[in-house]
């Protein structure tokens, strides 16, 4: 009897067991296409706290439940959340980088048709803008958890009140009224200033019967020149070997420095001397630059070029901008035009962040899984066949900038483009740290030759430790990003790459001095836990610790550097030595290798952390320095403190005025406030290292950067480059300005606010103009308006002296077509104010109650 009980007992489980199965099969998956989700913040600074409280709004508008489990809601966040401060019976967990997963815990209740759900969480810091908001949400159901879904309907809901002093319409306004209108007469000839100009009556007229004349050698040169005059004046030059009259005429001198040209427009001839080809293309920049600003909108049959002369070189041999396409691509169109705007503008050098955690963005022979792993992203746990879903990128693979690279073939005629516009590209192979998209391509190589048995194979471009246990996590919150500086196959890769990388070079004929090895950001507790760093320690005599393998590391890389005749390039980090002063960890410029050449990139200098002066203190300690200074030359920066503004801040908020008051030798003079926009004394510095004659000999450039995590498409990263990269230029080139030298605060401020005028109306007046009309129009950012209500009138300014404002007031987005602002306006209501370029184009609208 208990042998038939215990056979139905089993029988009816299996049934029951199988029938459940079948249900279980037949309930649909959940339609994430049904939810509305909104985020919000209810509680800024809670409980007075750089903290705040922020709601997550999920809205079932279908039929279908959503389920008690079975479901997963991924999301990017840079900020940390407080796993203990979550409601609503729902998890939110760090996954890894800037990626977090919502998931409901075991009472979860589901959520029925058509009723919402709130869940609340504590985040760290203060939320100021957009760029804090939680993006690219989508949506895994557990039953398919290798398919994601994003969540198309999302919305962020601004804030209602302001408990972080965003910048106010009036206080811009204040700002604004500084800036007036000068006459076109009154500016300078070219931009950027040249070292000497003398303008003269009459102009030169460049039409059908102007003739060139150059010597042979700078054929490259006058074909790019002759170019620019067929899209002007639809046709080209004619070029002969005889000066005459109405001719330009190219001429080599050379005592002049390689980057030096002369420059005289007469009234029936211009001259160029150069003793380059360098000088060369940069007094055809300048002659460019003379062209009225309508010949770059439609074609012309003529060419007014006013007379005068020009004595000009620029003042560092070093003007560079840095671009990020690790983090978010760009295609190889855009980054030409990229160059396009550097040539136009004199600067030489791209610095091409191609490698970080989220991508790895060129191809290598060899070592296909650096592209087929590292350039995509998508929904993604284990980062064995792509990375995952860093930046917003969603969780499907090839459909947003987070995935892409350039083929060699495609880099080769980048770096062609490049080298004929006098450019030279210096890649960054960023290491040891920010290095998770090299270290998950290469796990995959290694899993594809172990699974065929080849050992030596497998290991040999490896490039972590499977052993450690080391435990960090880094400013971005990765946990295992770092290179293993203790194997040996680590330098066979690195070495693998660059000679890839000199080979595309030499295919290019493109100029190759450096390669730019990264450095920065390796966080506490890399390798202390690493059995093969731990046996290195112990075994190599010039390794006496864990923070001994940093130099080691590098002091490897210079070797075979050098052997192949280039010089290495990094950030500050690879100059600084960890020591002991009065009993604490401190960081000093590393005197065992301030005499081996290297070139670092300085951002640090941020004002209120304590490290204001050390791109100063390595110039001093004889390194050659690159000022890529966080303060003033953080190109994906917020323009300004309001909510709709996007980028970020840590660095403090850079508009095109900061770029432009850098003082390179003395940039403690004119700082005056600190990330945050506290007032900074001048007393503040007392104290910090001053530049010497010494160091100044070692300051070689100035860089400015534009880092992508929020630059995700060409119109993004034209908006927070453009007009900022304008004071780069300026400072770059220019001679060093006069209210930079005057020791009287009160004359230097009055010298500057002059120079600043004359700098916003050349750019609005002239550069800002051409550049929407070269290559097609760059999307450069179109200031807001200042206003203020006085008096029962509304009173509105603009930073950019030759734009346009205009307004509505029943409530309308303004159009071109709107009223135009003349004067303060006195009626009643609420007033929308825009600022339109002088080709009608509109940037973001204010309100204004009056």
């Amino acid at each position: 009897m208990k042998k038939i009980s215990m056979t139905w007992l089993l029988f009816s489980l299996l049934f029951t067991m199988c029938i459940e199965g079948k249900a279980q099969k037949k309930v649909p998956l959940f339609n994430s296409e049904q939810l509305e989700i909104s985020w919000k913040v209810t509680d800024n600074a809670f409980e007075g706290k750089r903290q705040y409280v922020s709601v997550f709004t999920l809205k079932n508008t279908g039929k279908q439940a959503l389920p008690k489990s079975g479901w997963s809601l991924y999301f990017n966040y840079i900020r940390d959340i407080d796993p203990n401060a979550i409601s609503s019976n729902v998890s939110i967990e760090h996954v890894n980088g800037d990626i977090f997963r919502l998931s409901p815990k075991a009472n979860f209740a589901g959520l029925e048709a058509w009723k919402t759900l709130d869940i609340s969480f504590i985040s760290s810091e203060i939320f100021v803008n957009i760029a804090d908001a939680p993006f690219g949400l989508y949506w895994v159901n557990e039953q398919k958890p290798e398919e994601g879904k994003t969540i198309q309907k999302y919305k962020v809901i601004a804030p209602t009140e302001d408990k972080v002093g965003y910048l106010t319409s009036a206080q811009l306004y204040a700002k604004n009224d500084l800036i007036h209108p000068l006459n076109a007469s009154d500016l300078p000839p070219i931009f950027p200033t040249p070292q000497f100009y003398q303008k003269s009556n009459g102009n030169f007229e460049v039409n059908a019967t102007t003739s060139m004349v150059a010597p042979s050698e700078w054929q490259h040169e006058i074909n790019y020149f002759q170019e620019d005059l067929q899209k002007v004046l639809g046709k080209k030059l004619s070029e002969t070997s005889q000066a005459s009259n109405n001719a330009i005429v190219f001429k080599k001198q050379a005592d002049l420095a390689e980057e030096a040209y002369h420059l005289i427009v007469a009234p029936t001839q211009i001259t160029i001397s150069a003793s380059s080809k360098k000088g060369a293309f940069y007094a055809i920049q300048s002659l460019k630059n003379l062209f009225p600003v309508t010949v770059w909108k439609n074609s012309v049959e003529k060419i007014q070029i006013p007379c005068l002369k020009v004595e000009d070189a620029p003042r560092f041999g070093f003007r560079s901008l840095m671009l990020d396409v690790a983090r978010n691509f760009q295609k190889p169109a855009e980054l030409k035009r990229v160059l396009d705007l550097m040539s136009t503008y004199k600067l030489n050098v791209l610095h091409l962040h191609f490698i970080d955690d989220e991508g790895w963005r060129l191809e290598i022979n060899d070592l296909p899984e650096l592209t087929t792993v590292g350039a995509n992203r998508g929904h993604s746990l284990d980062s064995k066949n792509f990375l995952p879903a860093s930046f917003g990128a969603g969780p499907n693979v090839g459909q947003s900038s987070g995935s892409g690279f350039y083929s060699r073939a495609e880099f080769i005629d980048i770096l062609k483009y490049a080298t004929e516009r006098h450019i030279q590209i210096i890649p960054e192979v960023e290491s040891p740290g920010h290095a998770r998209a090299s270290i998950k391509a290469m796990d995959a190589r290694y899993e594809k030759y172990k699974a065929q048995g080849n050992m030596e194979e497998a290991e040999k471009y490896w490039l972590r430790d499977p052993d450690d246990k080391s435990q960090y996590r880094t400013a971005q919150l990765w946990t295992d990003n770092v290179i293993c500086v203790a194997r040996p196959s680590v330098y066979t890769f690195l070495e693998k790459v660059t000679d890839e990388i000199i080979a595309m070079y030499k295919d290019a004929g493109a100029p190759l001095t450096t390669i730019h090895f990264g450095g920065d950001e390796v966080p506490a507790g890399v390798w202390e836990q690493s059995p093969l760093c731990e046996a290195l320690v112990k075994s190599d005599p010039t390794v006496d610790n864990i923070d001994d393998l940093w130099y080691y590391y590098f002091g490897k890389i210079n070797t075979f550097l050098k052997k192949k005749g280039l010089f290495l390039s990094g950030w500050e980090e690879i100059a600084m030595r960890k020591t002991q002063l009065m009993g604490q960890k401190t960081m000093i410029p590393n005197p065992r290798l301030a005499n081996e050449g290297f070139q670092v990139n300085v951002w640090n200098n941020m004002i209120g952390w304590g490290n204001e002066d050390l791109p100063y203190r390595l110039a001093n300690a004889g390194y050659k320095v690159v000022l890529s200074c966080v303060s003033n030359m953080y190109f994906d920066l917020s323009y300004q403190k309001t909510y709709e503004e996007p980028g970020y801040y840590w660095g403090g908020f850079v508009d095109v005025d900061k770029p432009f008051y850098f003082i390179p030798f003395d940039y403690f003079k004119n700082s005056t406030e600190d990330r945050r926009g506290n007032p900074i004394e001048q007393s503040y510095f007392i104290g910090k290292d001053r530049l010497t004659d010494f160091g100044k000999s070692n300051i070689v450039g100035i860089q400015g950067l534009l880092w992508s995590e929020n630059v995700k498409s060409p119109e993004r990263l034209e908006y927070m480059l453009l007009p900022k990269m304008l004071g780069l230029v300026e400072r770059a080139w220019a001679p060093d300005p006069q209210w930079a030298q005057t020791a009287d605060t009160q004359l230097s401020k009055k010298q500057y606010q002059e120079a600043w005028n004359v700098f916003i109306n050349t750019i609005s007046q002239r550069e800002l103009p051409k550049i929407e009309a070269l290559s097609g129009g760059y999307q450069f950012r179109i200031p807001t308006a200042g206003a203020k209500v006085e008096n029962g009138k509304v009173y509105a300014n603009i930073q950019m002296p030759s734009f346009e404002i205009r307004y509505t007031m029943d409530g309308t987005e303004p159009t071109v077509q709107s009223k135009l602002y003349t004067e303060p306006i006195s009626e009643k209501g609420t007033i929308k104010l825009k600022v339109f370029t002088p080709n009608g184009r509109g940037g973001r609208s204010i309100e204004i109650k009056n």
